[in-house]
């Protein structure tokens, strides 16, 4: 019965709810399979039709949070990444974070030399004898989609970096590719463009089994975003110090006394970072 009940998606679209997404998205944020069973089967009699996945989203949430924190705090890590706004700086920390557990070399908010002008790059990743440029485009929305204007200005912005760059001696050997990434999605003309001029395209979807999703799961590298005993003020604040990952706030715990929060839910919130660097590479 709960098969044919059609529920709405961020961007509008409507699709059948299929409880096998909503299980995998418990198991892969360290949820364990009867506790997933459970979460699912107490789900499956409250939908109606028409209902948004947001819904749907907040109802696991709540239930997982009252069960153990840090897997709520997993599987919050979509939402989560979503709030590292209103700028997209802090996105980009945690973009070049990840890159830097899959082995690159990277520098953020670069400022590099083109044959006509100069260029803010948001990350230059180096692997090997390779160099990306990368630009981030950060959405606090689902329903938000990178189109096809973004990957047409970042081709001719790459190609004037590279015209200028193949041509010094440092970079002589050096092969350059313009990277674009997203936390959403990316329109299908977007999608077109990109790999028809040579881009490399991010998303948090795409490429299959190699999305940012993907790349974030085995990074474990978790923005203070998706800790749950944080109100959005306090989290606001964090990321005004500059504190965008779990790592640096497990490193400079005292930032804390500075949000005016009780010593029981400090002592929360240090568990929770436990709980998630235990099991993390961050």
């Amino acid at each position: 019965m709960s098969k044919s009940v059609i529920i709405k998606k961020a961007s509008g679209e409507k699709e059948a709810f299929d409880p096998d997404k909503l299980r995998n998205s418990l198991k892969r944020a360290g949820t364990g399979e009867d506790t997933a069973e459970e979460i699912v089967s107490s789900i499956l009699p409250t939908l109606s039709e028409g209902m948004t996945t947001k819904e749907i989203y907040r109802k696991a949430f709540g239930m997982l949070r009252k069960r153990k924190s840090s897997d709520a705090a997993r599987y919050s890590l979509k939402n989560a990444i979503m709030e590292l706004g209103p700028t997209g700086y802090p996105f980009e920390q945690f973009v070049a974070q990840v890159l830097v557990h899959h082995g690159f070399e990277v520098k953020v908010g670069e400022v590099l030399q083109g044959k006509c002008v100069t260029h803010e790059v948001d990350i230059v990743a180096d692997f090997e004898n390779t160099q990306y440029l990368v630009e981030c485009k950060f959405y606090n929305s689902p329903g938000k989609y990178c189109n096809v204007r973004v990957p047409l200005y970042v081709r001719s912005r790459v190609d004037d970096i590279i015209q200028f760059r193949e041509k010094t001696p440092k970079h002589k050997n050096t092969r350059f590719f313009g990277w674009v990434v997203t936390n959403t999605r990316f329109t299908e003309d977007a999608v077109n463009y990109g790999r028809c001029a040579g881009l490399h395209m991010l998303s948090w979807s795409m490429p299959k089994n190699k999305a940012l999703k993907d790349m974030v799961e085995e990074a474990r590298v978790f923005p203070i975003t998706v800790l749950t005993n944080l109100t959005k003020k306090q989290k606001e604040f964090l990321l005004s110090k500059d504190i965008v990952l779990c790592r640096q706030l497990k490193e400079k715990p005292g930032v804390l006394n500075e949000t005016g929060i009780t010593s029981a839910t400090r002592k929360k919130i240090l568990t929770e970072l436990d709980e998630l660097i235990a099991n993390s590479k961050d």
